[in-house]
């Protein structure tokens, strides 16, 4: 394949122009190439760089179609007051002019001022002056606008009502968190280990497991590269050794413990299959957390609801994740959502593994009107 074939095909692969098999040749490509994953990811990052020079170009060609209409030689030449030819009358022969031309000159000029030409020249004078300083002000305004394109990015505050945790289920931006995170929300925000937010859309809920499906919807945000971690479909074994990244408060904060039990409980204490039970100490802000298991595998999203059940934890198992993401419509995704993860975590220590994921779990803003 030449240097421009493939440059096409990233080219359709960023704009989500793929046909499914073929989008899922090319993921498994960029899992195992690390060289294609990089030239990918530089690609958008070219392409967003160039989408924003696009912009400024526009608003410079706008900024400058406005000073063009302004004719400067025109004005100066309505606004120069010119000597009358009585002036120059005057200063050409002012010796040779005798006290009757005198009185002639005076007669001419109290004439022209009773008939109002000297006052309409200074209606037009103050016309185009206050034409001159409107043109001036949209100028400065267009300009601002400008100059607004530097301005540094403001890091939103989290002024909202519930804040929870999320994670990437791909490398494109669809994002999972629980359902009682986002209820009722008027707009929701993720925000990355470096800080930055991103809007985002609610794709799909399931009030029944407590899950909840989003989409980053911001021009900003880049792709994430290839999940490091599998989505488990099977069930988990009592006493294995799991641990969990999210956002109680806001630091990203680290738990670690064991499934306690395969089955976890309902308000009433009777079974939830569709739940562990976990020895993790989790808050509300972990609501939405992955659960990892210790081979790198995602086997549950931490649910942090308040029970009646006094020091137990539960996590969602991730074979409902899967169903979840099965039972979305069609109709409600704007770009493909496949699963084509490969497990990057397995014989890593956690330190390891830590440093890999965190950059894959989001902190989950919802903000109410």
């Amino acid at each position: 394949m030449s240097e421009e074939q493939f440059s096409e095909l990233i080219e359709r692969y960023l704009n989500g122009e793929m046909r499914t098999d073929e989008l899922g040749r090319f993921e498994l490509l960029r899992s195992g190439n690390a060289e294609v994953n990089n030239r990918v990811t530089e690609h958008g990052q070219f392409i967003s760089l160039v989408k924003q020079y696009g912009e400024r170009i526009e608003l410079e060609t706008r900024l400058n179609a406005i000073h063009d209409e302004i004719d400067v030689h025109s004005l100066k030449a309505e606004l120069t007051v010119q000597p009358s030819w009585i002036v120059t009358l005057w200063r050409n022969h002012h010796s040779k002019i005798s006290v009757a031309a005198s009185i002639a000159i005076f007669a001419v000029l109290f004439t022209l001022f009773f008939t109002g030409y000297l006052s309409n020249r200074d209606l037009n004078y103050v016309y185009l002056r206050d034409r001159i300083n409107k043109i001036s002000k949209k100028t400065d305004q267009i300009t601002q606008k400008v100059n607004n394109l530097n301005a540094p990015v403001t890091k939103i505050n989290n002024p909202g009502k519930f804040r929870g945790t999320g994670f990437a289920i791909t490398s494109n931006g669809y994002i999972v968190t629980d359902y009682h995170v986002v209820q009722n929300a008027d707009s929701v925000y993720v925000q990355n280990a470096d800080g930055k937010s991103f809007r985002t859309r609610i794709v799909y809920v399931e009030p029944e497991t407590d899950i909840a499906i989003l989409q980053i919807a911001d021009t900003s945000f880049t792709n994430l590269g290839t999940l490091p971690y599998s989505i488990k479909k099977g069930d988990s074994d009592i006493g294995e050794n799991v641990y969990t990244l999210g956002y109680p408060r806001d630091a990203m904060v680290f738990g670690i413990g064991y499934v306690t039990a395969a089955t976890g409980f309902t308000n009433d204490k009777s079974n939830d299959t569709t739940t562990y039970q976990v020895s993790i100490d989790v808050n509300r802000g972990n609501s939405g957390s992955p659960l990892i298991d210790s081979k790198g595998n995602l086997i549950g999203i931490i649910n942090a609801k308040e029970t009646n059940v006094q020091g137990a934890n539960f996590a969602v198992k991730s074979s409902y994740l899967l169903k979840a993401i099965q039972d979305i419509p069609a109709d409600s995704l704007k770009k493909p959502l496949n699963i084509f993860s490969k497990n990057e975590l397995a014989g890593l220590n956690k330190v390891q593994q830590v440093k890999i994921l965190q950059n894959f779990v989001f902190m989950v803003k919802v903000y109410n009107q």
